[in-house]
């Protein structure tokens, strides 16, 4: 069944929690490198995790927003992707923008606090938005941008259920179905914003269908199945690229943008400043663990013979070694001058930055550039 076709209601599913096909269509047209790539890609992903954390809690790095168990969604939809389209990520996709090209050590520099882990163009992939909802607003000019230019590049935007609450939500998916764009907005309904639970976000029933609203297609996806949610993502970039289709001559027909909704659950805390234990009990967490999705892949591919006890073994030793690698790179950079702070903020510095940056000049003469770090 098309996505044109779908039930906002309907998930999507292709393998169930045992890793076994379910799909009546079967399995999304994905070449065995890729499957490879996928799975280890979510290794990858889980373990820079569990470092990262690490890192935070021996005061190595300054907090940090995991996203363990959200690996399936980041990968599935970033694989799904052209190589000119672009990426417009919240602060939690640290596994999406390693598949467009990041490498793990720029990410780790971001979260260290050196804005030279922002500097992310090259790989079409947008800096890290911590703010809620505002990337909406950017995936969504972008988009216009290349269809009044004609460029053939789709926008992926990717935020979180609670962003859907915000008004820059509203705003631009509204103005993406008004225009047309080619545009996919992601939402990454991990069940939790911070402590606010789904359910206290929106009365509707999915918040794939809030697109019906804005005239365009919504999809729910099980987000913990790589290949479900790499089969939506490709059917609306696809659709996304597609040529405008205009509502007069071809009624009837489904505009570019999409709405996923990918269920899934972050098995840790919102970020390393968080308790989530005050506001959810274990039982919730085992059980969303049952549905780890790289388990779940990782049986599909041994059924298909891609994967043995060998292969996981050399895969886990390569991404041990690839983490550890990031880890000492990003440690090992110079740290930026405390003055760089005010570089890339404004074209051209308004008077206030330039006062604040005499007070540092005033500081560093009196404390000097290490005891400033410090």
């Amino acid at each position: 069944m098309s996505t044109l076709q779908r039930d906002p209601r309907d998930r999507v599913q292709v393998l169930d929690e045992d890793g076994q096909v379910v799909a009546e269509d079967g399995v999304p047209d994905i070449d065995d490198e890729t499957l490879l790539e996928m799975y280890r890609t979510m290794r990858l992903a889980r373990h820079f995790d569990e470092r990262a954390v690490s890192l935070q809690r021996q005061g190595r790095m300054g907090t940090f927003p995991p996203m363990s168990g959200q690996e399936a969604a980041q990968v599935g939809s970033a694989l799904a992707l052209d190589a000119d389209d672009w990426v417009f990520p919240s602060y939690r996709e640290h596994a999406a923008a390693y598949v467009r090209g990041i490498d793990l050590d720029q990410t780790l520099q971001y979260w260290m606090g050196d804005e030279r882990g922002s500097q992310t163009a090259a790989a079409n992939v947008f800096p890290v938005a911590v703010p809620i909802a505002t990337q909406v607003l950017h995936a969504t000019g972008v988009a216009w941008a290349a269809d009044l230019k004609g460029d053939d590049i789709v926008s992926l935007c990717y935020f979180g259920d609670g962003a859907t609450s915000e008004g820059d939500f509203h705003e631009g998916l509204n103005f993406a179905g008004v225009f047309d764009l080619p545009a996919v907005f992601f939402c990454n309904n991990n069940q939790w914003a911070i402590s606010v639970p789904r359910e206290q976000q929106s009365a509707s029933a999915t918040l794939a269908q809030k697109a019906h609203a804005y005239g365009f297609e919504g999809v729910l996806v099980d987000g913990m199945d790589p290949l479900a949610v790499y089969k939506v993502t490709r059917e609306a970039v696809e659709k996304a690229h597609a040529a405008d289709p205009s509502r007069d001559d071809a009624p009837g027909r489904a505009c570019r943008p999409t709405l996923i909704e990918a269920i899934q659950y972050r098995f840790g805390a919102h970020t390393t400043a968080d308790d989530p234990s005050v506001y959810r009990d274990d039982d919730e967490v085992e059980r969303w663990k049952q549905k780890d999705p790289i388990p779940r892949l990782e049986l599909f591919l041994r059924d298909r013979g891609l994967l043995d006890d060998e292969r996981v073994a050399a895969i886990e030793q390569s991404v041990t070694d690839e983490v550890a690698d990031a880890v000492e790179a990003a440690e090992s950079t110079e740290r930026p001058a405390p003055d760089s702070m005010f570089d890339n903020v404004y074209a051209d510095r308004p008077p206030e930055l330039d006062a604040q940056q005499r007070q540092l000049d005033r500081l560093r003469n009196r404390y000097g550039d290490e005891e400033l770090l410090e």
